[in-house]
């Protein structure tokens, strides 16, 4: 089901400082910067290296607002890894596969996610405490 770790997120609270840390210290280039009014966040993502199954990434939240989802969890828990989100090849055939395995989640059908791709989060309690997605990458423009 799985193809490959798509991205690690991590919640900050200054993108444009981590951006300089993780650029600067791993050598990580911005691939793609965005905002997600839907879930309240400026974010970017970082290329670490792409694999048969697709990209990895470092994604870094900012959250737009203390009461949004990324700012309450900085408020509870401080800035480190947010969730972790694995590559699938389709994240509806994966939603109901994990969904029938009694895996509650999140979210009932896909939503948009960076770089155009389609997400869906699973419930941390039902995943040992791991705030997990599953994200089936933008599909190349047909020509």
């Amino acid at each position: 089901m799985f193809m490959r770790i798509d991205h690690i997120g991590i919640a900050c609270h200054d993108l444009e400082e981590k951006i300089e840390l993780f650029s600067g210290t791993f050598d990580l280039t911005v691939v793609a910067r965005e905002v997600n009014e839907e879930q309240g966040v400026k974010e970017a993502m970082l290329h670490i290296a792409d694999g048969e199954g697709g990209g990895s990434y470092i994604q870094l939240l900012e959250p737009l607002s203390e009461d949004s989802p990324v700012g309450k969890f900085l408020a509870k828990r401080g800035e480190g890894v947010h969730h972790v989100a694995f590559g699938v090849p389709d994240v509806a055939a994966a939603m109901d596969q994990i969904g029938a395995k009694g895996v509650r989640l999140l979210d009932e059908r896909p939503r948009h996610g960076s770089m155009g791709s389609e997400i869906a989060f699973l419930h941390p309690k039902d995943v040992g405490g791991m705030l997990t997605e599953l994200v089936q990458a933008a599909r190349p423009a047909q020509t």
